[in-house]
């Protein structure tokens, strides 16, 4: 399958997910939040072995000593990647908030309130915590989200994503599976080619330095938020 194929694919099965994740309620959400916080202390195990392949690669990438650190994933980061899923789980529940409402002289009441926005593409670099952080943080405001980090942590994000997949659908049985998907290749292409499609991805969310941030923001025909 090609490269272009491969996105398609992924991105047409978010938008599915995100009509059935804009469904659940919060209660459905933080429960699967709560299971995939402790699956991913379960199976520490089997994210360390993914994490080492990473950090085995990580001297070929011509990473430094730091970068390599970032890329690094020990019992105690694991730890600290559930106790952030924990924490989102805890939040209040952004979706379904009255943000303004008014009455017209007519006596017509409107309402302004927040919805899930859709699919989110989040752009990241090294840090394999990352897609934890990101994948909770969009399934609890109820959106899609497909991951694209470094590929120099492909395995650890593939395994932590999986897992948290995994414990969502044991969870609730309705989980939507791919409500939480990685971009499976490392070509630079998918990016571009997933920032195109514009019918299914909402908006993109670069997570990094400001050469990613730049390349992404040039390339992409969604809209993108910069932080």
């Amino acid at each position: 399958m090609s490269v272009a194929d491969t996105v398609l694919e992924l991105a047409k099965q978010a938008k599915a997910a995100s009509r059935i994740l804009a469904t659940l309620d919060t209660d459905a959400r933080n429960r699967c939040l709560i299971t995939m916080a402790d699956a991913l202390e379960a199976q520490k195990d089997l994210i360390k072995a993914a994490n080492d392949k990473d950090m085995a690669a990580a001297p070929g990438y011509g990473l430094s000593a730091a970068m390599q650190d970032r890329l690094r994933l020990d019992e105690k980061r694991i730890s600290s990647m559930a106790k952030g899923v924990r924490e989102v789980a805890a939040l209040p529940d952004p979706v379904g908030r009255i943000l303004d409402e008014r009455t017209r002289p007519n006596g017509l009441k409107l309402q302004k309130i927040s919805t899930p926005i859709g699919v989110v593409v989040i752009i990241y670099e090294s840090r394999p915590n990352v897609t934890a952080d990101a994948a909770s943080l969009c399934f609890k405001s109820g959106n899609a989200t497909i991951l694209r980090g470094g590929k120099e942590a492909i395995h650890s994000n593939m395994a932590i994503a999986k897992i948290m997949i995994d414990a969502g659908k044991k969870a609730f049985a309705q989980f939507p599976e791919h409500a939480i998907q990685v971009v499976p290749t490392t070509d630079r292409q998918a990016i571009p080619e997933l920032l195109s499609l514009t019918q299914y991805v909402d908006l993109c969310m670069p997570r990094g330095g400001e050469s990613l941030i730049r390349a992404v923001t040039e390339c992409s025909k969604v809209p993108v938020i910069k932080h």
